[in-house]
C-alpha cells in the first residue's frame, strides 16, 4: 500500500462521506473499502462508489461486515445476532492507495467497547473530515477535530461539502490546523461531475 490509507469520516450522518470518496477514488485512482456496512446492502456505499467512478483501476474491497439493519454499527450487529470483533477488521491487501470510508461519525460504537475512532487507530490512517453546514455543525465539527488531536490522529483535510458559509468555514479553519479544501457545487451526481472535482491533498 503506498502511504497510509484516508479514513474518511465526517461530523455526522448524511454530511457526504460517499461523495468525498468517490472524488478521492477516481482523482487518485485509489482502491476503496468499506469496513462495515449497515442497512442498505442492496444499494451499498460501495456499489454507489463503484457506480461514481470511471477509471479501471480502482478495486472495490469487499466490507467485513454486512449488516441488515439500518442503525449504528453496535445495534444493527446485536439485531443481526453477531458481535463486531475489531481484531476482523484488517485492511485488504493492495499495493495502491486506499481510501476507506467509516460509518456515522467518530463516536458511533462498533460495539460495547470499541468506537469508531478506535478503529481509525487500529488502521493507522490518516483522517479526512468531511463537513457540511447547518445549525450546530461548528461544535460538531470543532468537537470532532479536538478528539482526533487529542488522539494525535493527523487530519489530512477537511473538506467543505455543500453550500457554502464563511462565518463557519473561518472559525473552523482557525481551529483545524490543516488543509480546508471545498466541493464544487454539483447540480447532480453522477461519473463526469464527480471526476471534474479537483481535490488535491
Amino acid at each position: 500500500m503506498t502511504n497510509k490509507p484516508l479514513f474518511i469520516t465526517g461530523i455526522g450522518t448524511g454530511i457526504g462521506k460517499t461523495i468525498v470518496s468517490a472524488i478521492l477514488v477516481e482523482g487518485m485512482q485509489a482502491d476503496y473499502w468499506k469496513p462495515i456496512q449497515s442497512g442498505d446492502l442492496d444499494n451499498s456505499d460501495t456499489l454507489k462508489v463503484k457506480s461514481l467512478v470511471l477509471n479501471t483501476k480502482s478495486v472495490f474491497h469487499p466490507e467485513t461486515y454486512r449488516l441488515t439493519q439500518p442503525y449504528s454499527p453496535h445495534k444493527s450487529a446485536d439485531l443481526d445476532g453477531i458481535v463486531i470483533d475489531p481484531k476482523n477488521i484488517i485492511p485488504p491487501n493492495t499495493n495502491n492507495s486506499l481510501i476507506i470510508e467509516g460509518a456515522g461519525g467518530l463516536m458511533v460504537p462498533l460495539n460495547n467497547d470499541f468506537l469508531m475512532i478506535d478503529l481509525i487507530q487500529q488502521l493507522n490512517a490518516d483522517v479526512i473530515l468531511v463537513v457540511k453546514h447547518y445549525l450546530g455543525s461548528i461544535n460538531h465539527t470543532l468537537l470532532s477535530i479536538d478528539a482526533l488531536h487529542n488522539r494525535n490522529i493527523t487530519i489530512k483535510a477537511i473538506i467543505f461539502n455543500g453550500e457554502r458559509d464563511h462565518y463557519s468555514e473561518d472559525i473552523i479553519n482557525k481551529y483545524a490546523r490543516c488543509p480546508a479544501l471545498y466541493i464544487t457545487k454539483m447540480n447532480e451526481v453522477n461519473p463526469e461531475n464527480i471526476s471534474r472535482q479537483k481535490i488535491n491533498l
